[in-house]
């Protein structure tokens, strides 16, 4: 019984399933939010991943992969983006309930508001935490050894081959983009993403307090991009990608002889090889052209539908510039999700396969 129900684990930890399992979740806590957003929820979940967790920790493989010396400080801070995550989902329902009853946010009551100076009190604080965490680091220098290894040897490398853990949500782009696509644009993209976030959005409500309700849209952008896509990544990375970059489950050993069919194909065969049974065109434009036309669909259907609905008031109220830039942003961000289901489903590499200029999307 015990052997099926890791067997069953293994299967759904697939990206393919654990991904699609993690947006339902995401979508429905994020609709429920004041009922996740309550103590007896973090209590209960708290709970639930506490058993669970120690039932894996029974499994050797499992054991042997969360407590590799480089992978606990990766596991500490994803633990630590659940927790507070949830603090700042129940400090927003707690608000949005104190804001229906006419009152104001925690944050701006008077007791909230009390100033204090920074020395000595802040300053006494900071050196607390200070002492408190040095000592944290060497009581873990101790007990823990640091996961070094030899001199760099250019004739091997280590299998898996692994980024540092900031760098492990590009190299799981790898799988579904072309190199310059996850290594450039699309990083590119979400740091200027960031930087403009003040300038596209210059809303004020939810400034200086936690709220949900009077920053639906942009706190549904926000947590989608970074824990559905960046920190799921990153997890899936980690823990989950062994040898050759092959998919193992949490409770499988990382065999390095595990051998994945990869039947990737892209747009232009499924299109002049596969349905029409021919020969693919010499000329570029003449091959890639359903390509190109989906990725002008893409890029402007989807916003000129979205506006017609939805969008009119917004894009009054932000003005052209800052609407359609933003737009342009979603898409971007959307591709991700987009591209990694059309890999799972239908082998598809890529939309245009311009090889000749290395221009593959």
């Amino acid at each position: 019984m015990v052997a099926v129900i890791k067997d069953i684990i293994n299967t759904i930890s697939a990206p393919i399933y654990s991904f699609s399992t993690l947006l339902i979740l995401f979508c429905v806590g994020f609709k429920y939010y004041r009922v996740v957003g309550t103590k007896k929820f973090g209590l209960i979940a708290l709970g639930i991943f506490s058993v669970l967790f120690g039932l894996f920790l029974s499994d050797d493989n499992f054991y042997k992969n969360v407590t590799a010396p480089d992978n606990i400080p990766i596991l500490m801070l994803i633990m630590s983006v659940g927790f507070f995550t949830w603090y700042a989902i129940f400090k927003a329902a707690c608000n949005d309930v104190r804001i229906e009853a006419g009152l104001e946010p925690e944050e701006n009551t008077e007791k909230e508001r009390q100033k204090v100076w920074v020395w000595p009190n802040l300053v006494y604080i900071e050196l607390i935490a200070m002492v408190a965490f040095c000592a944290f680091l060497i009581v873990w220098g101790i007990l823990i050894p640091a996961p070094l290894e030899e001199s760099a040897n250019p004739t091997w490398a280590p299998n898996p081959a692994k980024a540092p853990w900031y760098f492990l949500g590009l190299q799981e782009m790898l799988v579904y983009f072309d190199p310059w696509i996850a290594g450039v644009v699309l990083p590119g993209l979400i740091i200027i993403g960031l930087i403009l976030i003040p300038y596209i959005d210059p809303n004020p409500k939810g400034s200086g307090y936690y709220t949900f309700m009077q920053r639906k849209l942009a706190m549904f952008m926000f947590l989608f991009g970074w824990i559905v896509l960046w920190v799921y990544l990153i997890l899936i990375g980690t823990f989950l990608r062994g040898p050759n970059w092959s998919f193992f489950g949490p409770f499988e050993p990382w065999d390095i002889h595990k051998v994945t069919a990869a039947s990737n194909i892209n747009l232009s065969e499924y299109f002049w090889v596969l349905a029409l049974g021919t020969t693919m065109p010499q000329n570029i434009f003449a091959r890639e052209f359903l390509g190109i036309l989906l990725l002008l669909f893409y890029l402007t259907v989807p916003i000129i539908f979205v506006t017609k609905l939805w969008g009119k008031e917004l894009l009054k109220k932000m003005g052209a510039i800052r609407y359609y830039l933003t737009a342009f942003l979603v898409l971007g961000m959307m591709s991700l999700p987009i591209k990694m289901y059309l890999r799972w489903f239908f082998n598809l590499k890529y939309i245009i396969a311009i090889s000749e200029f290395e221009l593959n999307l």
